[in-house]
């Protein structure tokens, strides 16, 4: 699976673009970082809740899960390099609103919560996350979370080697390939 093909597929999971494609595509080139200082930063507690939600919308079974591909790591890389002060500002924003959630629904912070109660609060997120984008075209804190776990985790070795099909080197080597005088040799790239 190449990057567009997962663009499209997170497209198609959270029902709008990827936000920051662009700058996934380019390699997150938004701006030099020494005139953007970062805007936000993650506490560490932070990461650790990103793993658990992660977690939960990709857990571990028979293959790895987000936390194997440290995702909460890769979202605070990614919020911060590639997101717009804007993009940051509500991903950011999301973070007490979901714990604010977990605790209207179920009395305690989401990294109290048991397996069942995640999941179930993970997806009335994503049921309002579409709702909101439905109603308003605006985007919802949750739809970002998503994304970026799908991309995280997709583009992760654990996740590309051990969930995905994975081929080293497409094709078949031959390491006896007929060649003759004055043609021009194979290039790897």
């Amino acid at each position: 699976m190449n990057r567009r093909e997962l663009l499209k597929l997170i497209t198609a999971a959270t029902g709008t673009a990827m936000v920051g494609g662009t700058a996934a595509l380019a390699g997150c080139a938004t701006g030099s970082r020494e005139a953007q200082p970062p805007t936000y930063t993650f506490t560490e507690e932070d990461v650790r809740l990103l793993d658990e939600v992660a977690e939960t919308i990709l857990p571990r079974t028979d293959t790895p899960g987000a936390k194997d591909a440290r995702v909460g790591a890769f979202m605070k890389v990614f919020v911060t390099d590639c997101y717009t002060p804007q993009e940051q500002a509500l991903f950011h924003g999301g973070l007490p609103q979901l714990e604010a959630s977990a605790e209207a629904r179920y009395g305690q912070r989401f990294m109290a919560l048991d397996t069942a109660q995640r999941t179930e609060l993970i997806r009335e997120l994503d049921r309002e996350a579409k709702a909101v984008l439905a109603a308003s075209g605006r985007l919802h804190y949750f739809t970002l979370i998503k994304q970026l776990t799908l991309f995280g985790f997709f583009t992760s070795e654990v996740g590309g080697t051990e969930v995905l099909r994975y081929v080293a080197i497409p094709g078949r080597y031959d390491g006896c390939m007929p060649y003759e005088e004055g043609e021009r040799a194979w290039a790897t790239r």
